[in-house]
């Protein structure tokens, strides 16, 4: 795997702005770029295209980040973190497995709702530049140990007897990602209830189907 070209390292870091002012302006630009990314991929959008959308000059981007590539390593490492933080109501005891494959489904949900660009800037470097690879590959680690362990669980009742664990994950995930982006990137606004519930729907029929309800 190749790894994306970057501008030349600048010849000292950016400077930290503690003030209003600088805070307001780096989120600014953090929201416009969220705005272009979720329009257009991260791999075509430009610091130009940032600047613009934030109402702000090229050279005020690089105050902040050094390359579009630096600021969603940033984005990568606040995601994880909020990844890590939703699994928790999907991990409480005593959800039954229907309940739980909704909560499942309504986490990836609504961390992909609110954090679309992130999603796509980093699924799309983690396919040229072996860092964010890493990234993606970690993001993953949660939700696929999980939906792992639920299936081994749903075997140890009877359930999807001669499937692989990890493989169902995976599809179950890519499934997620894949339903999520098509929703959230279109035109339209999407039914949040709707679209949760037939995630929820198709991940539980997907370990639990033809075998009626479990708890």
């Amino acid at each position: 795997m190749s790894t994306a070209a970057e501008p030349a390292e600048r010849p000292d870091p950016p400077p930290a702005f503690p003030t209003h002012r600088g805070r307001r302006t780096q989120a600014a630009i953090d929201m416009a770029a969220r705005t272009v990314i979720a329009r257009k991929g991260i791999l075509a959008t430009t610091i130009a295209d940032i600047a613009a959308e934030a109402g702000r000059s090229s050279a005020s981007f690089y105050n902040y980040y050094d390359s579009k590539e630096a600021m969603v390593r940033q984005w990568a490492l606040r995601f994880r973190d909020e990844i890590t933080e939703r699994a928790r109501s999907v991990t409480e005891h005593g959800l039954s497995d229907r309940e739980r494959a909704y909560e499942a489904a309504a986490a990836q949900w609504w961390t992909y709702r609110n954090r679309l660009a992130e999603v796509v800037s980093i699924y799309q470097l983690a396919m040229i530049n072996d860092d964010f690879a890493r990234y993606w590959a970690d993001i993953c680690s949660t939700p696929i140990t999980f939906i792992s362990e639920s299936v081994r669980r749903a075997q140890a009742q009877g359930h999807c007897a001669d499937d692989d664990p990890r493989l169902i994950a995976e599809a179950i995930l890519a499934m997620f990602y894949q339903f999520c982006y098509t929703q959230l990137a279109g035109p339209g606004e999407p039914d949040d209830a709707a679209c949760i519930r037939t995630l929820a729907n198709i991940y539980y029929r997907a370990i639990y189907g033809g075998r009626g309800e479990s708890n």
